[in-house]
């Protein structure tokens, strides 16, 4: 089959969110044909290039969702009133158009701007629909008249927004806006409504696909969304985060007031919802992220929790050497089996002051224990200052200890470098102790812990974001910000090691059943074969020609007889009883179109910098580029 793989600031671009998930989700299920429609963030990120792709892709269409550093956007300097403007195309509204416009962005602003009742379930109360009424009303609109570019940039948008948050019953907050607000609101919001203007919409491309897989909500949803509406294609959704929380914390950094901030929030929070009702099926990444979709109105009836993949064979030999010895942090050029290890990407979130109060609780009962501390070069100033700040309390906390009468003192903690020229690798980092720590504030899915249990190694981490559900029973579990108990937790497994080594055995079987790129691959797969079951292979779209006659042909007799795959899914109906077969999915299948990828627009050129997606360390760099907003409430 056909899959439209939507993106927002990732895949195929080099750097990005995503990436690597999205390149092995391409290139581990080569039976199906994929068209990439990807969202890029930053000239810079376009700069950088692509990956190299496979075969199975077909086609890419990219399109920014950032504006040029001088601000104009395919003319937005003209300047006129509602009844000057101009689509992209040169193209001017006539009497109706502008109503239709004033209209549709009159109900998106009302219901951005006026919060539910309280009790009012997710998608349920009349703002959902006033959200629903104006955002295909305007997407309609775009799609007729080539794009609202520039009536979205426009002083009426200003004025209707200025309208709207004036109006009964919006929230204080929203009152408050100034005339800065709303111009700040009005640019945001034509940046968020930037999707419905792209030329996507039509049956050579999104109508063309058997099935839309949009890799986040948000923004990459958003063409999914308009592809149901215009097409009936089926829309898969997968988070890993929760791209509504990630508004959240980049608003509060970000320079804008408090009522632009609520009407922002009150957008991304309509548009989720509306993702998730339409969504045929949402794939959570984990239970946290799962119960933010249901929180947003997402149906449970609906959601599939599927696992990030992993690629576990890089942990292979540490894992290997620990079954082998029995107790992890004994093997060949392992470290000793009292030091603890962290790894990670240092920074405030990650709470390395309570690790190091804690270590040095754990000295005053072991004091032979040591700390090592593995993470990715600091990037930026914060990142820089914090690590200072640790290694100074380090070297309050640990002075050194001199290890003879002429020696200098040595101190047992240790900052490395991860991924350098001469530094360790991250399965080197992972056997270098006994014992692997997490002390995070704010995490989402621990992908430090699971390379860790791929190295057969017990942990002791906070419980934050998915902690408990990836460990299980196979490590120890402690309060966040509670360094007394983190220090016990260390205690008891450096104290036993028995336990240590049953734990980090049982923590490695259950990493390779659940986390591994294979069972992602496969329910991926799974879920594509059930979607496209009960969608109709031939839409009525294809059976009649531009004038609404019939095509002869189109519809082949045995397309009326009823078969197995008719029936309802497994998840609509009980299980069959003893004896009973279980039928097979029939599936339309298309031969893939070779030579890879096709040019974004004729005449474009093939990008410079093409490239092969590189092994990143995905519980390092992975967490630096990996999707925001995955973190603990």
């Amino acid at each position: 089959m056909r899959i439209g793989l939507l993106t927002d600031g990732g895949y195929p671009y080099a750097t990005g969110e995503s990436r690597l998930w999205c390149d092995r989700l391409v290139r581990g299920l080569p039976q199906h044909e994929f068209d990439l429609f990807a969202l890029s963030r930053s000239a810079h990120q376009e700069d950088q290039g692509w990956v190299r792709l496979p075969h199975q892709v077909s086609r890419v269409r990219t399109a920014p969702l950032w504006t040029p550093e001088d601000g104009t956007l395919r003319g937005s300097g003209e300047r006129g009133l509602l009844a000057r403007l101009v689509t992209g195309g040169e193209q001017s509204y006539g009497r109706r158009d502008r109503n239709r416009f004033t209209e549709g962005l009159t109900a998106l602003a009302t219901a951005i701007c006026t919060p539910d009742e309280a009790g009012t379930a997710a998608g349920t109360g009349p703002g959902a629909e006033l959200f629903t009424e104006g955002l295909y009303g305007l997407a309609e609109l775009a799609r007729e008249r080539g794009g609202l570019h520039l009536a979205l940039r426009s002083e009426t948008t200003v004025r209707i927004l200025e309208a709207a948050s004036r109006a009964r019953g919006t929230g204080r907050t929203v009152q408050g806006a100034t005339v800065p607000d709303h111009l700040a609101s009005a640019a945001e919001l034509e940046r968020a409504l930037r999707p419905l203007s792209l030329d996507w919409y039509d049956q050579e491309s999104l109508g063309a696909v058997d099935l839309c897989h949009a890799a986040s909500g948000g923004a990459a949803a958003l063409p999914g969304l308009l592809a149901k509406r215009f097409f009936g294609v089926p829309l898969l959704v997968t988070e890993h985060g929760v791209p509504l929380r990630a508004h959240f914390l980049a608003a509060s950094d970000a320079s804008y007031g408090t009522p632009v901030r609520a009407l922002l929030a009150g957008f991304h929070g309509r548009l989720a919802t509306e993702v998730y009702r339409q969504a045929a099926i949402v794939t959570p990444g984990n239970t946290h992220v799962r119960r933010w979709q249901q929180r947003c109105g997402a149906d449970p009836a609906k959601q599939r929790t599927v696992y990030p993949g992993m690629a576990a064979e890089r942990f292979g030999p540490v894992g290997e050497d620990a079954e082998r010895f029995g107790t992890a942090g004994e093997g060949d050029g392992a470290g000793g089996p009292d030091t603890l290890v962290w790894v990670g990407r240092i920074e405030p979130a990650k709470d390395l002051i309570a690790l190091l109060h804690a270590f040095a609780e754990v000295r005053r009962t072991e004091p032979g224990g040591q700390l090592r501390i593995f993470g990715a070069p600091a990037e930026g100033d914060e990142a820089a200052t914090y690590l200072a700040h640790c290694k100074a309390l380090a070297a309050q906390l640990f002075p050194g200890e001199a290890t003879g009468a002429h020696a200098g003192g040595v101190s047992p903690v240790t900052f490395e470098e991860i991924g350098g020229p001469e530094g360790p690798d991250l399965a080197e980092a992972y056997g270098a102790g006994g014992v692997i720590v997490l002390s995070s504030v704010v995490e989402g899915f621990p992908v430090s812990l699971v390379e860790a249990m791929f190295c057969g190694r017990a942990t002791v981490s906070t419980d934050v974001g998915a902690v408990v559900e990836v460990i299980g029973g196979t490590g120890l579990v402690v309060p966040p910000r509670n360094p007394k108990a983190l220090a016990d937790a260390c205690v008891a497994l450096l104290r036993d090691p028995e336990r240590r080594a049953r734990l980090g055995a049982a923590a490695r079987a259950r990493a390779l059943e659940l986390f591994t790129v294979e069972q992602n691959l496969a329910a991926f797969g799974g879920i594509y074969l059930e979607l496209i079951s009960h969608t109709p292979v031939r839409r009525e779209a294809d059976t009649v020609d531009a004038h609404g006659d019939p095509l002869p042909f189109a519809t082949p007799p045995e397309a009326r007889l009823l078969g197995h795959w008719t029936q309802p899914g497994p998840h609509l109906r009980p299980p069959p009883g003893p004896g009973q077969p279980v039928g097979v999915a029939a599936v339309p299948s298309r031969a893939a179109v070779s030579g890879g990828r096709l040019p974004d627009r004729p005449g474009e050129p093939e990008p410079q910098h093409m490239r092969e997606p590189e092994p990143e360390p995905e519980g390092v760099c992975a967490v630096a580029a990996g999707p925001a907003g995955g973190g603990d409430a």
